[in-house]
């Protein structure tokens, strides 16, 4: 039964010529650039609800540069019914209890966190990569949003991999402070005030100080009984996923490092392939790659960095050469911003995909 006074949550509708979708988490980072991505791509919607904890419910969030405002409905009380799409970006923990009476209510569920995306009956998705996946949502009407830093990993893979098929890779990561929410970003910047004032600010947040220093630690160490003893569990996250969303055969070692930028994750790859693949060849099937910008001069300058990628869709590459130490192998520079194609822009792409693919409403 429907609490009384429940209905008055839900924006009304408005035609019957989109979908209806809800964001839940829409006042943190990601839900606030999931409803900025709706807007800039134009999602066919007929209604939309910004939803959260009961710390926000009541609170205005914008709909990107529309002039709109959402006003934030309780997440407890929320009734998906009616509703085709939630995403989700408000953590493991609401998305354990709220993702599956969603599901069950028939709205179907992208969630960013990283509780579903190992489970074999959910779709991992990034939909430059593997967008036949997504034929399998149906099971549980849920499909996983893949790690920030994998994300941008297999979009640059994919093209590579078509072509010369990817024995091995080895990925170091520099990821920015927003992939730990907005305490992350804040405990960046204070720090770096108290720095400049000499005064001094305890870690909370991270496990030491993050200003002008760098952490190679994100997520908890995992245990022998993993089979990644001494890795992190975010480190492991992007061996299992890449796995399953590129190729179960790659085999993936990876070092995740925290560093003080506020938006945009680099990363550092060595590929080992099959087969011969030179420089200009790469070079090529990245410059017309979906979701690839290449940025490739050798020269000053000529390389993409955090800075140059925030607000972009793109997943940028740079510095393309060959690895002396193995028979087959390239090396390369990655860089996205974090909050989108690592987690907003890539749920909303998912949504588009269903749309196309499944629902066909928009």
């Amino acid at each position: 039964m429907t609490p009384a006074g429940l209905r008055r949550e839900v924006p009304e509708r408005r035609s019957g010529l989109g979908y209806r979708v809800a964001v839940v988490g829409a006042t943190g980072n990601v839900g606030r650039e999931m409803l900025n991505i709706l807007a800039e791509r134009e999602f066919p919607l007929e209604d939309l609800a910004a939803v959260a904890s009961s710390r926000s419910t009541g609170e205005m969030v914008e709909f990107g540069e529309t002039g709109r405002q959402l006003k934030v409905a309780n997440l407890e009380h929320f009734d998906f019914s009616g509703w085709d799409m939630a995403l989700f970006a408000a953590g493991s923990g609401p998305a354990r209890v709220h993702a599956p009476r969603a599901a069950a209510e028939g709205c179907v569920v992208i969630d960013n966190s990283s509780l579903y995306r190992m489970e074999p009956d959910v779709p991992l998705i990034v939909p430059e990569v593997n967008p036949s996946a997504i034929d399998g949502y149906a099971r549980r009407n849920l499909i996983a949003n893949p790690n920030c830093s994998t994300a941008q990993l297999v979009v640059a893979l994919k093209p590579l991999h078509d072509v010369a098929r990817i024995r091995r890779v080895v990925v170091a990561t520099y990821q920015s402070v927003s992939g730990a929410g907005k305490a992350g970003m804040d405990e960046l910047f204070d720090q770096t005030r108290a720095i400049f004032v000499g005064d001094r600010r305890e870690p909370a947040k991270f496990t030491k100080q993050i200003a002008f220093n760098l952490i190679p630690h994100i997520d908890v160490f995992m245990g022998a009984d993993s089979g990644y003893d001494g890795y992190t569990k975010e480190e492991w996250k992007m061996a299992v996923e890449t796995n399953k969303i590129l190729d179960p055969d790659i085999r993936v070692s990876a070092t995740c490092v925290r560093v003080p930028v506020f938006v945009g994750h680099s990363e550092a790859v060595s590929v080992e392939f099959e087969a011969p693949l030179s420089v200009a060849r790469a070079q090529a099937i990245l410059r017309e790659a979906p979701g690839v910008m290449l940025v490739d001069r050798r020269e000053d300058g000529g390389y993409a960095t955090p800075v140059d990628c925030v607000g972009d869709y793109a997943t940028f590459v740079s510095r393309v050469r060959k690895d002396p130490t193995v028979e087959h192998g390239l090396t390369f520079w990655c860089v996205s911003d974090n909050l989108r194609k690592g987690a907003a822009l890539n749920a909303v792409q998912i949504a588009e995909l269903l749309g196309r693919r499944h629902l066909k409403k928009g």
